[in-house]
């Protein structure tokens, strides 16, 4: 298992296969992006398979997320799907996108075993979209959710990060948008992971905001707690029910006493937190020869030295030196 010191159990694993991204989401990175990582750097599909045999065989993982960057980047990653299904135990199969492209691959994903999808959707006004994220491309990922839909990869998850200013009244609209597909919706607190390090709490929509803004439009009821076991995301009833939404309060309703994931970086390193400020390197290791259980050893001595929780509350709290996009949401 991959145990911590305070009787957590890592079960999620969540597997960046890039850093690079075709948008430029303004609490993510600056409009001219980032240094990508040169491609020796990352992991190859083999590589990346055999830490995946590894967690799933030896590790005691049950649930596999592709992230990014933005993965629907990644060449082969329907190959990639599909050799993740193949393994044993199967574990189930996740991905999160900005939705560009998904029109074209939410068919072939789910034919090679994706199992769920997340798609990133801030805004449905494309002025806004572009202010966002730099890129006029909010109609390719409303495309990309009804490819989702129509392929099966149901419940289709839409998560919304809310800006001040920006597009926080827009929080109803995007709402009522998810009931009427039947997708559902969640609204997640901007976290301080941005590359330009410019984040401002004051500037943050809380969960406790977000719920004000849409009980004015809607009647939420807490969903029952013991239902939400690991997940981040508080459930609300909507109007009765049975429709929910989603609210992932990271910074001011931090869930980490439930924490249960681990994140594996597109180059190979290993993050026991989202803000994690130390890596454990696997790459190198794999490359060296090193064994399966060696590396399975590695990897539970990086897991063992979790800290109790991500500290942004301390007044001593310093931002990860990788931004979202280059460790894996």
């Amino acid at each position: 298992m991959l145990a911590d010191s305070y009787g957590r159990v890592a079960t999620d694993l969540r597997v960046s296969l890039t850093d690079r991204c075709n948008l430029r989401c303004t609490y993510c990175m600056p409009p001219e992006g980032l240094d990508w990582l040169p491609g020796p750097a990352q992991l190859t599909d083999d590589e990346l398979l055999r830490l995946l045999a590894i967690a799933v065989g030896r590790l005691g993982i049950t649930e596999v997320r592709f992230t990014g960057g933005e993965p629907l980047l990644r060449r082969g990653l329907t190959g990639i799907v599909a050799r993740t299904a193949a393994l044993r135990p199967r574990p189930e199969i996740s991905l999160t996108t900005n939705g560009i492209g998904l029109s074209r691959l939410a068919g072939p994903l789910r034919q090679a075993g994706l199992d769920r999808i997340n798609v990133s959707l801030d805004t449905l006004d494309r002025s806004t979209f572009v202010t966002l994220s730099k890129r006029d491309r909010l109609p390719e990922v409303l495309a990309g959710l009804e490819a989702a839909a129509a392929a099966g990869l149901s419940p289709v998850k839409v998560n919304a990060v809310l800006m001040r200013g920006i597009n926080d009244r827009e929080a109803p609209r995007l709402l009522r948008f998810c009931l009427e597909r039947g997708y559902e919706m969640r609204f997640i607190e901007q976290m301080p992971l941005d590359a330009q390090h410019g984040w401002r709490r004051e500037d943050m929509i809380t969960a406790d905001e977000i719920l004000t803004i849409l009980s004015a439009e809607f009647t939420l009821i807490p969903d029952d707690p013991g239902k939400r076991g690991s997940a981040p995301a508080e459930s609300f009833l909507i109007d009765g029910g049975p429709a929910r939404v989603g609210v992932i309060g990271s910074v001011t309703r931090p869930f980490c006493a439930a924490c249960d994931r681990v994140r594996r970086t597109a180059d190979g390193q290993v993050r026991n937190c989202l803000f994690a400020r130390e890596e454990s390197d696997l790459r190198t290791p794999l490359r060296a020869g090193a064994s399966d259980e060696e590396i399975a050893e590695r990897w539970r001595q990086a897991v063992a030295r979790k800290l109790p929780g991500h500290g942004i509350n301390d007044p001593g709290f310093l931002q990860p030196a990788r931004p979202m996009s280059a460790i894996g949401g």
